[in-house]
């Protein structure tokens, strides 16, 4: 009896060591993700059932690109992008949420609409939702999927929905919902962000694909010199923006569905919301005052309900 209970013991604590283990990894390749980077954009539509549609021309583009952790606990990694133009301009990007075993998710419908969707324990077991906000850190779209680290790869793949993308968001109205493919792999200069997407039109009786498209986002590390100036003006802005990602989860929080809105008074939300941060800066606001200022322009942008 006392060698079985201790065989029993002996398969908890490697069990246990083993899970450990994988989260682990996983936080070390998510991690990974922030630094110093020239990030090349490639895109290209590759098929459509249409044989009329007249394909888009192929979107290539590059910049530079500082990722910084903003937040570090057990089961969430925050990644605030920067994108850094010249020597003297930042401009605050895209950020990603990472977080373990969630069990709700916005899902985006259509229309700048999300809703919130809950996951089933075996959904979720295991796995990380990659939270993308937009820079103003609005939604974008969120997605969840397994870290796998086997024969020296580490990679994460899921499927979601999302608005247009920025490169199309103002040049297109030919379809309202991109039906995303991810894949993130770690390289050894550091990172790839692969994308098999179909360019999908949502209505009442139903989704559409006009086209399908194939893209790579290659985060190659570069010297860390270069984002000298980035570096002293996120330190002027983090606060503010701390404090904003807390007016955001209290609207989340409470709000089963998000819908946002277009210009008010001529100017778009990320444009009233980088109005507040330079302010707050400069008129060195307290948390309490940056996050009410905050809600206050939200809410004339958020229909939540």
């Amino acid at each position: 009896m006392k060698r079985i209970i201790s065989i029993l013991i002996l398969c908890v604590v490697v069990t246990g060591a083993s899970a450990q283990s994988k989260l682990d990894q996983d936080r070390a390749a998510i991690k990974s993700l922030a630094g110093y980077y020239k990030v090349t954009f490639n895109y290209a539509e590759t098929f459509a059932a249409d044989t009329a549609y007249k394909f888009h021309p192929r979107y290539h583009s590059w910049g530079y690109e500082w990722a910084t952790i903003v937040e570090d606990s057990p089961k969430k990694i925050a990644i605030q992008h920067l994108l850094v133009v010249g020597d003297s301009t930042v401009i605050k990007h895209w950020r990603e949420d990472w977080v373990y075993e969630q069990p709700t998710m916005l899902q985006y419908d259509k229309d700048n609409t999300w809703k919130k969707v809950t996951l089933k324990p075996a959904e979720v077991k295991g796995r990380w939702v990659q939270k993308v906000y937009q820079v103003d850190d609005s939604p974008r779209y969120e997605s969840i999927g397994t870290w796998v680290h086997v024969d020296g790869r580490h990679e994460w793949q899921s499927k979601t929905d999302s608005p247009l993308p920025r490169r199309e968001f103002t040049k297109r109205n030919d379809y309202n919902v991109l039906a995303r493919g991810n894949r993130i792999y770690l390289t050894p200069q550091g990172w790839m962000y692969e994308q098999d997407n179909n360019k999908v039109v949502r209505s009442a009786s139903g989704d559409k694909v006009i086209a399908q498209e194939k893209g790579y986002e290659e985060f190659t590390k570069v010297d860390e010199a270069k984002f000298a100036y980035a570096k002293k003006w996120w330190a002027g802005q983090q606060g503010y923006w701390a404090d904003a990602r807390k007016a955001w989860d209290d609207i989340f929080a409470k709000s089963p569905s998000i819908k946002l809105a277009g210009k008010k008074d001529g100017k778009l939300l990320y444009e009233q919301l980088f109005d507040l941060a330079d302010k707050s800066e400069k008129e060195k606001w307290s948390s309490d005052k940056n996050k009410v200022e905050t809600i206050k322009v939200i809410n004339t942008y958020v229909n939540a309900s």
